[in-house]
C-alpha cells in the first residue's frame, strides 16, 4: 500500500503481522535552508526512523521509555560523552540537557549567575543579543558594554570599543546572529570574570576552545537536533549561586545534580541529539566539519561577491558561516525568487521578517551539493532577470 504524504514524498508501508514499517523514500527530500528548526542528517533521520517502534530490540520506542530506565540512562550517558570529545569538554564543566531553547535562558542565566545588586555586562551584535539584554534587565543592572548599532549591524565592534564593568558576574555575547548575519571570529577576552554565550547557531561547526568560557549555551534545533532541548556546558564554580527566587527547575546546580533528569527530560530530543553527535564523529569530528563548512560559506559567498543581482552587506571578517543573508537589487523580485527556488526544492530561503530579502542557513547537515544547487538556481535567476 503506498501513501502519498504532502510534500511529495512516497510512503511505502508493508504490515508485517504484528509491525509496521515505514520508510522513506530519501530521493524526494528537498534541500532545506531553513534557520531553525533546521536540516538534520537524513542518516540521522533514517536510523531514528529505523528504531522509532523497537529500541535495540527492546519492543518500544525510545519515546515510550521511562527516563528513569538503564536503557535511557545508556542514550544520555552516551549523548553527553560523544559531545565531550567532539568538543574536548574539560573535566570541570557540567554539560546540561534541559528544557526549552536560547530563549528560556535570558531569564535563566541572571537567575543563576547575577547578584541581586550586581551587573552583567552584555554585548549587543543583533536581534538576539537585544532580547538577551531586555530579559536580564528585569533581574539586575545590564550594563551594554558595546554594540553594532553605529555600524548599522553589518559589523562587530572591536574590542577596544567596549566598555567592560570593573566588577561584572559575567560578559555575555551571541557568537553567531542567525537574522543578521553576523558571527564573531575571535573570543573576547574578559580575564578572570566568566564569559558567558549564547552559540546556538554556531556550536559544533568549527572546533572552540571550552576553557575560555564560564558558560555556553545553545539551543539544539540549529547543529544539534530537534526544538525542545538546549545544551548547557558549564563551569562547576559557577553552580550553586542562584538567587533564592529562582525556581527550582530553573537552577543549575539542581540540575547538575540530577544528571539533568530534576524531572522527565525532553528524552526524544535528547536521543536524536545523540544521534547527531554520533553522526558527526563518524564524518571526522567538529574540525573535519569546519573545513567543510568553510568551502560552504566560501563558495556561496564567492558567488554573491561576484554577482550584479545578489548583495551580502556584512563587512567581510564578521560574515556568519551558518546564515548567510542576502538581497536581489530590485524587491520586486523576491516573490518570483522564492517560487522559483520552491519549485526547484529549495526551501526556506526567505529572510528574517524583521529584516527581508533571502537567508540561506547552511548548517552542519546542509551539505555542498545542497550550496551548489542554490548557486545554479541563483545564476540561472540572474540569468533571466539581471
Amino acid at each position: 500500500m503506498e501513501i502519498q504524504c504532502g510534500i511529495g514524498c512516497r510512503l511505502i508501508c508493508l504490515r508485517d503481522y504484528h509491525q509496521i514499517r515505514v520508510r522513506l523514500d530519501v530521493s524526494k527530500r528537498a534541500y532545506n535552508f531553513c534557520a531553525g528548526p533546521a536540516a538534520l542528517p537524513e542518516a540521522v533521520l533514517q536510523r531514528a526512523q529505523g528504531e522509532l517502534l523497537d529500541w535495540h530490540g527492546k519492543g518500544l520506542s525510545v519515546m515510550e521509555m521511562s527516563h528513569r530506565s538503564d536503557e535511557f540512562v545508556s542514550i544520555a550517558t552516551k549523548a553527553e560523552q560523544d559531545l565531550r570529545d567532539l568538543l574536548d569538554i574539560p573535566s570541570n564543566y557540567k554539560v546540561l540537557f534541559l528544557q526549552g531553547g536560547a530563549s528560556q535562558q535570558f531569564a535563566q542565566i541572571p537567575l543563576n549567575l547575577l547578584p541581586e545588586q550586581g551587573t552583567a555586562d552584555y554585548i549587543d551584535t543583533g536581534i538576539w543579543g537585544q532580547k538577551a539584554i531586555e530579559e536580564a534587565s528585569r533581574y539586575g543592572h545590564v550594563n551594554v558594554a558595546g554594540t553594532a548599532k553605529p555600524y548599522d549591524y553589518f559589523a562587530i565592534p572591536g574590542q577596544n570599543e567596549w566598555k567592560l564593568s570593573k566588577n561584572a558576574a559575567y560578559v555575555h555575547y551571541v557568537a553567531n546572529e542567525t537574522i543578521g548575519g553576523l558571527e564573531f571570529d575571535w573570543v573576547p577576552e574578559v580575564g578572570d570574570v566568566p564569559l558567558v554565550c549564547d552559540m546556538s547557531s554556531d556550536i559544533l561547526s568549527r572546533p572552540i576552545d571550552v576553557s575560555k568560557y564560564g558558560m555556553i549555551y545553545a539551543g539544539a534545533q540549529k547543529n544539534i537536533g530537534p526544538s525542545g532541548i538546549l545544551v548547557n556546558i558549564i563551569r562547576e564554580d559557577l553552580l550553586g549561586r542562584a538567587r533564592s527566587v529562582c525556581p527550582t527547575m530553573l537552577n543549575y546546580k539542581v540540575a547538575a545534580d540530577n544528571g539533568s533528569m530534576y524531572n522527565t527530560p525532553p528524552a526524544f530530543a535528547w536521543y536524536l541529539s545523540g544521534l547527531v553527535f554520533e553522526w558527526l564523529k563518524e564524518q571526522g569530528g567538529v574540525a573535519a566539519m569546519g573545513k567543510l563548512n568553510e568551502e560552504k560559506q566560501r563558495t556561496l559567498y564567492d558567488f554573491i561577491d561576484a554577482s550584479g543581482l545578489y548583495s551580502n552587506p556584512i563587512n567581510l571578517t564578521d560574515r556568519s558561516w551558518m546564515n548567510v543573508p542576502f538581497r536581489l537589487a530590485d524587491d520586486r523580485l523576491d516573490k518570483p525568487f522564492l517560487a522559483g527556488a520552491d519549485e526547484r526544492g529549495l526551501l526556506n530561503l526567505k529572510g528574517h521578517r524583521s529584516v527581508g530579502g533571502m537567508r540561506a542557513s547552511i548548517y552542519n547537515a546542509v551539505d555542498i551539493n545542497a550550496i551548489k544547487a542554490l548557486i545554479s538556481y541563483m545564476a540561472e535567476f540572474e540569468k533571466e532577470h539581471g
